[in-house]
């Protein structure tokens, strides 16, 4: 799969730009501000039909106007793709493939598998379990369907039921009948959802180690570690013995809702013990492991995208990280970079050919 070319109308900092784009290093230089990491957010949001870096979708909009329009060309399994995202200001953003609107934006979520790299990753360590959960959905979604449409489910019932809560706290009431049917359904979905995340990480956690291990050269053990309360019990059971808890606080406090995944550096939180640079090598390495998954599930190489790598790296890991992308395991690239002559260097010692992108 390969993004031919890209337009932006309006988007983030551009008001018009065209790019037409090298089958295999595609390298988007300039200086801090210019809008390289824009450019990335684009294709991310051709993927995804949304940013990866601004929940907000009216503030992608350029200043001062009132729609923006991404454009982007593909050829996939031989075909031509043509996928255009635009959003007005006060209207619905609309996702349109080969100029026919998707019903639902969750139908277009893995037509075009991706993979970004950034410095936003870290946010996977310092922020909650709401980011981390994201992560494994997001994996688990590009490749199965029926997985995000579970999910999707469970998380309506799940509003359902704490706004039930809520009604029974408000008006001094309860009714365990009406309060029985939700939990029927979050148990069913929510058991489905939690055993594809067991499912996925057994399978994810030896890629993941594999990838740290090349990046480190071995010198460290790094571990991700799946916590559940449906560990412990099924969710019907749990959603019983919590029912005083639950009426107390208005919202369900035990679900798939509140899974996390701790990351270990030594058997330790690599948040506390874990260098900048072991942190950053963690997340590159929980991001090819998403490349190498997702590419296992799909058959097609997804598109990867390095959003300002280099930083707080040692050129010895640089250079494993580069190592690991002169392969035809890999497709299509993009690397965005502050220095022009440092990204130029590095894709010299990859055998593929390449295009620099100067904004």
């Amino acid at each position: 799969m390969i993004l031919k070319s890209l337009s932006l109308l309006n988007y983030k900092n551009f008001e018009s730009k065209s790019f037409v784009f090298n089958n295999k290093i595609n390298c988007i230089v300039g200086n801090n501000g210019i809008g390289k990491t824009n450019v990335l957010d684009a294709i991310y949001h051709l993927s995804f039909g949304k940013s990866y870096f601004n929940p907000i979708a009216t503030q992608n909009i350029k200043h001062d106007e009132d729609f923006f329009v991404i454009n982007g060309n593909y050829d996939k399994a031989e075909a031509e793709e043509k996928i255009t995202i635009s959003l007005k200001r006060g209207q619905k953003k609309v996702i349109k493939r080969n100029g026919k609107a998707y019903d639902k934006f969750s139908e277009h979520i893995g037509f075009l598998p991706l993979v970004i790299v950034s410095p936003a990753d870290r946010d996977l360590i310092i922020e909650g379990s709401d980011t981390r959960r994201k992560f494994i959905d997001s994996v688990i979604s590009q490749s199965d369907k029926t997985y995000l449409n579970q999910l999707i489910s469970y998380n309506k019932i799940l509003a359902q039921r704490n706004a039930l809560l809520k009604y029974f706290a408000l008006n001094h009431t309860f009714n365990q009948d009406t309060l029985e049917v939700y939990n029927n359904q979050l148990n069913e979905f929510g058991t489905q959802v939690f055993k594809k995340r067991d499912a996925f990480l057994q399978a994810f956690i030896p890629i993941f180690k594999s990838r740290y291990q090349a990046i480190s050269n071995g010198n460290e053990t790094v571990d991700l570690v799946y916590s559940s309360h449906l560990f412990n019990n099924d969710l019907d059971t749990l959603l019983k013995q919590a029912i005083n808890k639950d009426k107390a606080l208005q919202y369900t406090s035990v679900g798939i809702h509140k899974d996390d995944l701790q990351f270990n550096i030594e058997t330790h939180p690599i948040k506390k013990f874990g260098s900048q640079g072991q942190q950053k090598s963690f997340l590159i390495a929980l991001k090819l492991a998403q490349f190498d998954f997702i590419k296992a599930q799909s058959g097609v190489n997804p598109i990867l995208l390095l959003d300002d790598i280099f930083d707080k790296l040692d050129e010895n890991r640089v250079a494993q990280i580069i190592k690991l992308v002169d392969d035809e395991n890999f497709g299509q690239l993009f690397i965005s970079d502050t220095h022009a002559n440092r990204t130029e260097n590095a894709v010299k010692q990859v055998h593929q050919s390449y295009e620099i992108f100067n904004l």
